[in-house]
């Protein structure tokens, strides 16, 4: 059996509970169309009634699908989107999920991803830290985020609830990230204050050469610094894409920082913040960006 073979079948045994009798939608895209297909058929060859659907590249992360393929989503049980940018804070996911279906977003993925790092984790163990974590993200009201030379960045939550992506799909209509292990939360929009240096990644962009310092008012990105910081400036646009929507903690054991968000994000030892929309997760805003930074090594202070 081939070893990409050996991950698709630990991942159907493993992380679903799911009969092969349940129909499958692969979606992908023209820049992880190999991939895509090549999980389609191992699929089949696994047994299961699987169909592919090949879409044109998304410009960013959160930009919504066609109308076929958001149409699509909800006539399958369960779905894999395996593309170059997020699908995950989108209408047409919401709306699939609201349909009883389940779908598993891999935004990124690559054949290292997908055989090496987060993937390979033992899930029961990332399960059971990404629910603690989530249990503390839904018990706190406030969140105070310390990185580099004393930078503060102090989020509230509110009576928010935390929500867990623990890559264990247990029912129909169950969805998350694959490889998966955060926890995260849609803060209390126009709250946060402060400044937060990014020394892993960001969406779209990859690794940070020098870390980027972020600067945020009433929860809205005001400054980004270095030229990776103007990229993220102009990814998000002027208007609520610069909105603070989501605080994230990786609870993967297994995860590697690699440059992509999708494994990155899920590292222990790391956070994550993103600007754009958290419609879809608790929030308010509905734009049509969601861009994640990720940093290392964070301190990070909760309060009642």
């Amino acid at each position: 059996m081939s070893q990409i073979k050996e991950i698709v079948k630990s991942i159907m045994d493993k992380n679903f509970s799911f009969d092969t009798d349940v129909a499958v939608l692969v979606i992908t895209d023209r820049s992880t169309e190999k991939l895509g297909t090549d999980f389609y058929r191992t699929l089949n060859e696994l047994g299961w009634k699987t169909e592919l659907k090949v879409m044109i590249d998304r410009k960013k992360s959160g930009e919504e699908p066609d109308g076929e393929i958001a149409s699509a989503m909800t006539k399958y049980p369960l779905v894999f989107c395996l593309t170059k940018h997020s699908l995950t804070h989108t209408v047409a996911r919401r709306e699939a999920n609201q349909h009883g279906v389940s779908v598993i977003t891999m935004p990124g993925i690559t054949e290292d991803m997908f055989l090496n790092g987060a993937i390979n984790a033992d899930y029961s163990i990332v399960e059971t830290a990404t629910l603690e974590m989530t249990t503390k993200l839904s018990n706190h009201e406030k969140v105070m985020i310390k990185t580099g030379d004393d930078l503060e960045l102090v989020i509230p939550i509110g009576n928010r609830e935390g929500i867990p992506s623990t890559g264990v799909f247990e029912k129909q209509g169950d969805s998350g990230n694959l490889p998966s292990g955060e926890a995260y939360i849609a803060p209390i929009e126009y709250k946060a204050e402060g400044k937060i240096e990014i020394n892993g990644s960001i969406a779209g962009i990859g690794l940070v050469n020098t870390p980027v310092v972020l600067e945020i008012q009433s929860g809205r990105l005001i400054s980004a610094t270095g030229k990776q910081g103007e990229q993220l400036l102009s990814i998000l646009g002027p208007d609520d894409g610069r909105i603070l929507a989501e605080l994230g903690i990786g609870t993967n054991y297994a995860a590697r920082i690699t440059g992509n968000i999708l494994e990155d994000e899920k590292a222990h030892d790391t956070i994550h913040v993103a600007f754009g929309s958290n419609h879809t997760f608790g929030g308010v805003v509905k734009t049509n960006v969601h861009i994640d930074c990720v940093t290392k090594s964070p301190e990070i202070y909760w309060t009642k």
